[in-house]
């Protein structure tokens, strides 16, 4: 199966927007690889056993996609947005995971290493989360670009895309987010 341009899926997503049902219905195969691509890389970077699979990371964040109302411009908007939704969920579950870690789920287990390295990695995710947030307090594009790049796995250009901005201000603002997400990290 070849790749899908960019510009026809761009032209499924405008028809989608438009109240075109049969779009979604041609999209759906088109992008489903590509997200089951993206989640597999975040998954990835998981602790291993990680309960959540790759392919009910892409549903979640599909069906939360297709409730969406969104102005929907391009292929590169579409993962962007895809991205965002993935990092919503892994922060979600890795928060819930802490909580019943802290007495919050009925079954305690006793600690062994592994656990002990899933329960770091649970804070790592959330740790960079919550490390985004603070520097979307003052630098939004920032956070966003970050967001975008690690989270969303999209290129330089493919950022430079969905934010209408030059490739060579892009890669400057995630180097500076880079190394102050580094910096804020590990200070904690």
């Amino acid at each position: 199966m070849s790749v899908p341009s960019s510009v026809h899926v761009t032209e499924l997503l405008l028809a989608w927007r438009n109240g075109e049902a049969a779009a979604l219905d041609e999209l759906t195969p088109l992008v489903y690889d590509e997200l089951h691509k993206l989640a597999g890389a975040y998954l990835r970077r998981e602790r291993r056993g990680h309960t959540l699979q790759t392919s009910g990371l892409v549903n979640e964040a599909f069906v939360r996609l297709i409730g969406q109302q969104i102005d929907w411009q391009n292929r590169a908007h579409f993962f962007g947005i895809a991205a965002q939704m993935m990092r919503r969920i892994l922060v979600d579950y890795a928060r819930a995971r802490q909580t019943d870690k802290r007495g919050g789920a009925e079954i305690h287990v006793a600690l062994d290493e592994a656990l002990d390295e899933a329960e770091a990695q649970d804070a790592d995710l959330v740790a960079l989360d919550d490390a985004l947030l603070s520097l979307a307090q003052f630098d939004p594009r920032q956070s966003r670009i970050v967001e975008l790049r690690y989270f969303g796995g999209l290129t330089i250009q493919e950022v430079a895309e969905v934010m209408s901005l030059s490739d060579s201000t892009i890669e400057r603002e995630w180097n500076t987010a880079r190394l102050w997400l580094r910096r804020e990290l590990t200070q904690k």
